[in-house]
């Protein structure tokens, strides 16, 4: 069997201007990028990349219409603009020290915000803000400072974020099948379509965030919200089930019953009464699965930054937990397109 020599080099080698030249006049006979590629002994992106970075807007004279074509002298001049800007040619000047070293604007703005009180940001939410606030400053991506971080390069440590902290790596290919053994009201398998889709606002997710685990003892409740991932903490003196019947009904009549379309709690006895709730439908997710309440589940996580546990809700007062409200809810968040859960639902907020 003859064997193909393989014309492409392995050793990449940028373009230089001979070569945009062919480039251009074989693009100017409607070449295709593939046939270019051969001829050039280069592989198809390369000559995809070029062209998208030469190609410019002029005007025929003969037609005097605006045409789009490629240039070699424009692709030559946009290559050397971004090699002056490169690492390579901070290293040709003896300059070069790292990304780290070019972003320190960054990192120290990057510690403050994760050092405040109440924190408004996550590492991921700060680049993106970051970026946008300041397009012209360097700054590292999200698993780059994750790295600067595990290394200790920065004043921050993962003691000071508590999500890192918190998540475990999940078993490939793990699967669960509950049941619901206490019969509370209507199951989460009954609950309508749109509410998996989140297709709609108005559906929720609640549960308790406890301090000591004592009946006795006071006790956050929680509603998520699906889609928009607001959130409402109500402080109950204990929870008993009839104290969370009432803290939930009042809640409702003060927000309005016409937020809240589905609730889906957990199957925990404190929730045992919630099936003669008014206003809404509720429904009780299968025992050990946080997971069917996720959104939540998360949110508590949150929540957990400021109502650490072990420690007792008793003195917290309604200004702390308000304030705890309106920072999760303020917060930009990834998977609102860096939105704020309050943006989405400014008439709860």
């Amino acid at each position: 069997m003859t064997r193909i020599k393989n014309i492409i080099s392995n050793q990449y080698h940028q373009l230089n201007l001979a070569e945009r030249g062919r480039i251009e006049s074989l693009r100017d006979l409607d070449w295709s990028i593939r046939r270019i590629a051969q001829a050039l002994h280069r592989n198809p992106s390369t000559i995809s990349r070029e062209l998208k970075r030469g190609t410019t807007t002029q005007i025929n004279a003969s037609t005097h219409i605006f045409e789009q074509s490629y240039l070699a002298e424009t692709g030559e001049a946009i290559y050397r603009k971004h090699r002056l800007n490169s690492c390579y040619q901070h290293r040709l000047n003896s300059c070069y020290r790292g990304l780290f070293d070019h972003c320190q604007t960054f990192c120290n703005a990057l510690v403050t915000a994760l050092k405040a009180r109440p924190r408004m940001h996550s590492v991921d939410t700060f680049v993106h803000q970051f970026k946008t606030d300041h397009p012209r400053l360097v700054c590292p991506s999200t698993p780059t400072v994750y790295r600067y971080i595990d290394d200790q390069r920065l004043a921050i440590r993962n003691s000071d974020l508590p999500a890192k902290l918190r998540r475990r790596i999940k078993c490939p290919g793990a699967k669960h099948h509950r049941i619901n053994k206490k019969n509370l009201g209507h199951s989460i398998e009954e609950r309508p379509a749109m509410v998996q889709a989140r297709q709609e606002l108005g559906h929720w997710e609640g549960d308790l965030v406890k301090g000591k685990r004592v009946e006795s003892e006071p006790a956050l409740m929680t509603l998520t919200e699906r889609v928009s991932r607001l959130e409402i903490i109500v402080k109950l003196p204990n929870y008993h089930a009839d104290t969370c019947l009432k803290a939930l009904q009042n809640t409702l009549y003060d927000y309005g019953t016409e937020h809240f379309k589905t609730i889906t709690f957990d199957n925990g006895a404190e929730f045992s009464s919630l099936s003669q709730v008014k206003g809404t439908d509720i429904y009780f997710a299968h025992p050990y699965s946080p997971w069917k309440r996720g959104t939540n589940e998360n949110t508590n996580g949150l929540l957990r930054e400021f109502f650490p546990k072990g420690r007792s809700l008793a003195s917290a007062s309604l200004i702390d937990i308000q304030l705890a409200q309106d920072t999760l809810n303020n917060r930009l968040r990834r998977s609102l397109n860096y939105r704020c859960p309050a943006d989405l639902m400014p008439e709860l907020a």
